[in-house]
């Protein structure tokens, strides 16, 4: 996250736009993987900001593998996500407007390791059992895939 640190040293907690993306990963079973983040005690999804010259897909692949272990083999846009609901402010008093893209993948390689400084622990979720304290950037997100693959059955 080295661009933002650089940024904020310059507008401190002003509110700045952050674009990255995250992953839903799905598992054999169909269930969500989760991680429990350190800094808002809630449960979100893989993902973070995107770094100069970086695609969002490339964001996508290096966030899921430095925060869960995991290679993603194939991932698909699912949705861009964007707008006033997209603000968010950290514990810590920074302020965003995040501009996220949202990949689901479904094939992946590796085996779970979470990244000790951010992710408390790491967790596959059924649909109908999902976590109660999601992120609130990352519940836009998992309701909106929910809304997908509850209008495709």
């Amino acid at each position: 996250m080295g661009y933002i640190m650089e940024l904020r040293k310059k507008v401190g907690t002003s509110p700045v736009i952050m674009v990255g993306a995250c992953v839903i990963v799905v598992s054999p079973e169909q269930k969500i993987l989760f991680q429990l983040r350190k800094d808002n005690g809630c449960w979100g999804l893989p993902g973070g900001s995107m770094e100069p010259g970086e695609s969002l897909k490339q964001v996508a692949v290096r966030e899921l593998f430095e925060e869960t272990g995991l290679a993603g083999a194939q991932l698909s846009l699912l949705q861009v996500f964007s707008g006033k609901d997209m603000y968010y402010q950290y514990p810590h008093g920074d302020e965003v407007y995040n501009v996220v893209a949202a990949f689901i993948c479904n094939t992946y390689s590796g085996q779970l390791l979470k990244e000790e400084n951010e992710v408390a622990a790491l967790q596959f979720f059924s649909l109908d059992e999902l976590p109660t304290a999601i992120s609130p950037p990352d519940q836009i997100v998992v309701d909106y895939y929910v809304r997908q693959v509850t209008a495709h059955k």
